[in-house]
């Protein structure tokens, strides 16, 4: 049974930073690409960062580049994302997710095959 748990969420002012972590489990870890997802309130679930199986490449949304960094450790089962200069407009709930195709950085719901239950990440003014 595939287990994707988020950790790291929390409360935090403008300008600071917040290191996410998603600990992976039942699945063989270093096959998989990895990526970060986010939902607001009232709005799609959309792309935050990905990537691939050896985390030597990665991509990312315009709206974070510059400010988050993805990164996974393969011999842990885990992967990271660290946040920093946040703002208000990346309060949401972060999603871990898993890609069976090791390569690809997929920017699309539809493209993982494993879903984390979330961690709520808040910037306030």
């Amino acid at each position: 049974q595939v287990q994707l748990v988020e950790s790291g969420g929390g409360l935090v002012q403008a300008g600071g930073s917040l290191r996410l972590s998603c600990a992976a489990s039942g699945l063989a870890f270093s096959n998989y690409a990895m990526g970060w997802f986010r939902q607001a309130p009232g709005k799609e679930r959309e792309f935050v960062a990905a990537l691939n199986w050896r985390g030597g490449s990665t991509g990312y949304a315009d709206s974070v580049k510059g400010r988050f960094t993805i990164s996974r450790d393969n011999a842990k089962n885990m992967v990271h994302l660290q946040m920093n200069s946040l703002k208000p407009e990346d309060t949401a709930t972060y999603y871990c997710a898993a890609d069976r195709r090791p390569v690809l950085l997929g920017v699309t719901r539809g493209g993982y095959d494993y879903w984390g239950q979330g961690t709520q990440v808040t910037v306030a003014t």
